[in-house]
């Protein structure tokens, strides 16, 4: 299977209504996760982005200089990204987070932004170690 937005065309930008359609009973979940992160940072700025044909479009809300979090639509699921620097790597590894993440974000890449995951959002038990990572992206 393709890891590809199920939103592929650069003419046509996402609207809630076909997020609702597309994500279906995962759309309730989207919403709680933006409005958490909003929350957590009110000057968020939102908006979709296509970075290519490749990728499709991706939603993330972000601060003037990085983003904070990737919202990756799937058909009837999402996924999101996250990146970490070293002291947000550290403060990771030493949480109460899952060891599946701790062990993804182990395994990442180490880029000159740090390391980024991917997780799949199918329903809403990872929602708790999300909120805690971003808190974690926050506070670095």
């Amino acid at each position: 299977m393709d890891d590809i937005s199920i939103f592929p065309h650069k003419e046509s930008e996402p609207t809630d209504e076909d997020l609702k359609l597309a994500l279906g009973e995962s759309y309730d979940i989207w919403t709680r996760l933006n409005d958490f992160v909003l929350e957590r940072y009110p000057k968020g700025i939102l908006n979709w982005n296509y970075p290519g044909k490749k990728w499709g479009w991706n939603y993330r809300i972000k601060d003037k200089k990085r983003a904070i979090i990737y919202f990756l639509p799937r058909e009837s699921y999402f996924k999101v990204g996250l990146v970490f620097g070293q002291k947000a790597f550290d403060m990771i590894m030493d949480s109460d987070i899952s060891e599946e993440i701790k062990n993804e974000l182990q395994q990442a890449t180490k880029y000159a932004e740090g390391r980024g995951i991917r997780i799949d959002v199918k329903n809403d038990k990872i929602i708790p170690d999300i909120m805690k990572l971003v808190e974690i992206k926050l506070l670095n």
